[in-house]
């Protein structure tokens, strides 16, 4: 008898601990403010070492110079949560363009803003707790492809814009698909929506660190 209500009270434990996490993992606070930043470099020293930086691909520089806050997880690919106070955005967009040439460059709406690589979607907006937090999502194309809501795009590109950046009929596809409401429409505190947030804090990135 004993061993019996051991053995219930461990499976009561386990479906409390799935329950706490949920499809998305463990809950984070996604709120970050200056004073949760690590260390970085000096504005000036970050700005030297992304100029003199020989990466081609712009996940690859962000990683290398930034340090990655979170990682929201989709079926196969992801999209990574990198974070700063040494930019503002502008700066940001400035520093990324002269380093890799985006494909194209949103207008800042809904104080965001997206630039299109080749193979990644990169979204900078400011963190809802500090303005002078600047959280920078790199979006692999795929993760975007099959996560991203097209309404929440189309606040950037026109419908025949992404369709040229994700393929031919991708928006009324995607938005057949969006009708159950599971689909991702940003990083936002609190609220992440499908796909799931995978766990990271600080880990990471920044000058001289590894891979």
């Amino acid at each position: 008898m004993y061993k019996k209500w051991l053995l219930l009270g461990m499976v009561i434990i386990m479906l409390g601990v799935l329950a706490a996490c949920g499809p998305g993992g463990m809950e984070q606070d996604a709120n970050v403010s200056a004073g949760d930043m690590p260390d970085e470099p000096s504005k000036s020293e970050l700005a030297a070492a992304i100029e003199s930086d020989n990466s081609n691909e712009i996940d690859d520089l962000v990683e290398e110079h930034f340090p990655l806050l979170d990682v929201v997880n989709g079926d196969t690919y992801e999209a990574e949560i990198f974070a700063t106070q040494r930019f503002t955005k502008e700066e940001l967009v400035s520093l990324f363009s002269s380093a890799i040439e985006p494909e194209n460059v949103s207008e800042e709406k809904d104080n965001q803003q997206i630039m299109v690589y080749p193979d990644d979607f990169v979204t900078l907006k400011h963190s809802e707790s500090d303005d002078n937090v600047i959280l920078i999502e790199v979006a692999s194309e795929e993760f975007v492809r099959n996560n991203y809501s097209p309404s929440f795009l189309q606040t950037y590109f026109t419908y025949r814009l992404l369709d040229s950046f994700l393929g031919n009929g991708w928006s009324n596809r995607r938005a057949r698909s969006c009708q159950s409401g599971d689909c991702y429409g940003g990083y936002k505190s609190g609220s992440y929506g499908a796909p799931s947030r995978g766990s990271g804090t600080f880990r990471g990135g920044g000058p001289g660190s590894g891979k």
